[in-house]
């Protein structure tokens, strides 16, 4: 029988009761939905859609365990047909007339393929078993659409700093283990730092200091990079989504180094990254960091997703490396990422119900036009160059400029083209 110091942290400290779960206040807390789960008993098949650490498997334990219901558990990373198709059958045995049906609860359920949760649509649809699936992916893509239609989907956020400062507070205070050995907190930016939001990560890191040293525990900036720069590998192993890696493989292709990216792509494949998880990536930074610098960007990251999706591993990584490299070569902008930010700033803050110009609004019944909708409109393709000078944004907005092209060759031309349409309005 393992002694509490052999066994992880995490598992020490993981919740018993809605009452010792942290974070998730909108799904626990006292009008929560999971709370009127308990109360009535009823439960849907749902999936929790979250980043790593966060909860999805310890909630999924307590509604199994406040419902005294059966939970069955598999791990979509080592389970076949074959274990889907005896659980339920494990299951069907259990039932008896007029019992609620035993939880299934499937770990990483994206890395499902659809033959194996074609093999739980059964099952879910005639009530053997209620489903509980954990991702950290979304499910809209990594979910077939008819299991997708019989679960609700509940999003868990990532662990606020207030969340991990009451998840230390517990640790220190009430782990038999670390109360033993004494534990000093000088500094905490390091530590939420390196989690991440991720309370796996902070209580492995806490283990990793008591492992790291004997006596009592110090917890401060330095001796929490230190013990991580010497135990990277266990560190990084225990980050289920490796978002240390990742995020590195972002900046080095940001940064315009293919060496460096090329060699962080390696690191995720040889870790069992799932090569989707890269490729999404992929789509977004060519988007956010390359945008109108070099269209193409986005269309050649969009067919690497499509390729690795089509083909799998190994033969995955070849479009993913070349679609790394042709990334990380390509000139830089985030002007669209920008524009899009500022815009959504304003509006979010911008309380005045600004209408849009009579002009540019249509017009599909008379009375409409009557009244000015429409009225003046000028419709640029009847003018020489496809162009008529006219103003689209709201009054009080006139000559806001959202989109600022960068110095790069293709938004050059860019903005040369909009000083010759707009001439001093927008200052291009």
């Amino acid at each position: 029988m393992s002694t509490p110091n052999h066994i992880p942290l995490a598992e020490r400290l993981r919740p018993r009761t809605f009452d010792d779960y942290i974070g998730q206040a909108h799904l626990v807390g006292e009008r929560g939905v999971f709370r009127k789960f308990i109360e009535t008993g009823n439960v849907p098949s749902f999936i929790l859609w979250g980043p790593p650490g966060v909860g999805k498997t310890t909630l999924a334990k307590l509604v199994a365990t406040a419902l005294d219901r059966p939970f069955y558990t598999l791990s979509a990373i080592n389970s076949g047909v074959k274990d889907v198709r005896e659980v339920i059958e494990q299951a069907r045995k259990v039932q008896f007339f007029n019992t609620p049906p035993p939880f299934l609860f499937i770990d990483e359920i994206h890395r499902f393929n659809k033959s194996q949760q074609d093999s739980l649509l059964g099952a879910v649809e005639q009530g053997i078993v209620t489903l509980i699936g954990a991702t950290t992916e979304n499910p809209s893509f990594e979910v077939i659409s008819p299991l997708l239609s019989r679960c609700q989907v509940y999003i868990l956020k990532a662990m606020e700093e207030a969340d991990l400062q009451t998840l230390l507070d517990r640790a220190v205070t009430q782990d038999t283990v670390l109360r033993e050995r004494g534990v000093k907190v000088e500094h905490t930016a390091a530590l939420f730092r390196f989690s991440g939001g991720d309370a796996r990560k902070l209580l492995n890191i806490l283990d990793i200091l008591a492992g790291a040293t004997d006596g009592a525990i110090e917890i401060n900036d330095q001796t929490v990079t230190d013990a991580l720069q010497q135990n990277i590998a266990l560190y990084d192993k225990n980050g289920e989504q490796h978002y240390d890696v990742i995020s590195a493989f972002i900046k080095s292709i940001r940064g315009s180094d293919p060496n460096a990216a090329v060699y962080y792509l390696a690191r995720m494949l040889a870790g069992g990254e799932d090569p989707k998880f890269i490729a999404r990536r992929l789509v977004i930074l060519a988007a956010e960091d390359i945008g109108l610098a070099n269209p193409n960007a986005l269309l050649l990251a969009n067919a690497c997703f499509d390729t690795v999706h089509k083909i799998g591993m190994p033969e995955g990584r070849i479009p993913l490396s070349e679609a790394t490299i042709y990334l990380a070569t390509s000139p830089k902008s985030n002007s669209a990422y920008q524009a899009i930010g500022e815009a959504m700033a304003l509006v979010g803050k911008d309380t005045t119900d600004r209408p849009v110009p009579l002009h540019i609004r249509n017009a599909p019944t008379s009375l409409m036009k009557n009244i000015g909708y429409g009225k003046d409109y000028k419709y640029a393709h009847d003018f020489e160059g496809n162009f008529a000078e006219q103003e689209f944004l709201p009054e009080g907005l006139e000559g806001r400029k959202f989109y600022k092209p960068q110095n790069n060759p293709q938004e050059q031309t860019i903005a040369q083209r909009l000083r010759a349409w707009w001439k001093g309005k927008y200052k291009y």
